[in-house]
This record gives structure tokens, sequence and C-alpha cells, in this order.
């Protein structure tokens, strides 16, 4: 139910046409391990430089605008859709998370933020012991 809701969201925020003007929201997954919390957000045609991650508290925010350069005069437009994309995205983290240890790559598109939990948030094994002597 809460993807559908998200989905319904992101498509509200989707606006395209004559005035070149496209805001939606990165697909993301969010694994957590033992040791780390790993998120994976599409953002085809970003570059690395026109993305900003942070990290405040629980909450992951990704933030992109892209924009289209056209020096040259190409012809008349009909439409004109790849002049400016942007997107703003808040997510709540699973755990806490040290955002100086944090990892950040971009691969074909998909940004992969590896974030380490702190060690207070890491499971801790309890050792079990016999009492002898009954």
């Amino acid at each position: 139910m809460a993807e559908a809701i998200d989905r319904l969201f992101d498509e509200a925020f989707v606006v395209s046409g004559n005035g070149g003007l496209n805001v939606s929201t990165p697909k993301v997954d969010v694994i957590e391990n033992d040791d780390n919390v790993v998120v994976k957000a599409e953002m085809p045609g970003m570059k690395p430089e026109e993305v900003d991650v942070r990290v405040e508290g629980n909450l992951l925010t990704l933030h992109g605008e892209h924009k289209e350069e056209h020096d040259q005069k190409e012809g008349q437009y009909h439409v004109r859709e790849m002049r400016q994309a942007s997107f703003h995205r808040v997510l709540p983290l699973p755990t806490d998370v040290d955002p100086d240890k944090a990892k950040a790559e971009f691969d074909n598109g998909v940004l992969r933020l590896t974030l380490p939990k702190h060690e207070n948030a890491k499971p801790k094994r309890i050792n079990i012991t016999a009492k002898s002597g009954k």
C-alpha cells in the first residue's frame, strides 16, 4: 500500500511538455545489514556534481538539479523536455548511521551510498553461560 501511495506522489510531480520542466523522484532501494545501510538511487542523466546528499539525524536527503546548456540555435522547438530536471527526496533511515564514514559512488546513473552504522546501532551478541551445580 505504501509503495502505491509513493508512486502516486512520484507521478503527481512529473510535469512535462512545452515548458520543459521535469521534476521527478528517483527510485530507491534501502538495504540494511549488520554493519551498514546501503541506499541505491536511480538518477539517469544526472552527473555526480549535480547531486547533493545530506544526512541529518535519521533522515537522508537527496537533491539534484540538471540543466541542459544550449549555446547554439538548432531550430524551432516544438517540444522541449530536456532543458531541466530536478528532484528532492527525504528518506527516513532505519537506524543511526555515521555520515563522516559514508561512501558515495555514482555509476551509469545509479548513486550508491554506503552508510556505516554507529557502533551503538550494530547488533550485539550476548553470550549465555550455563549455571552449574544445581
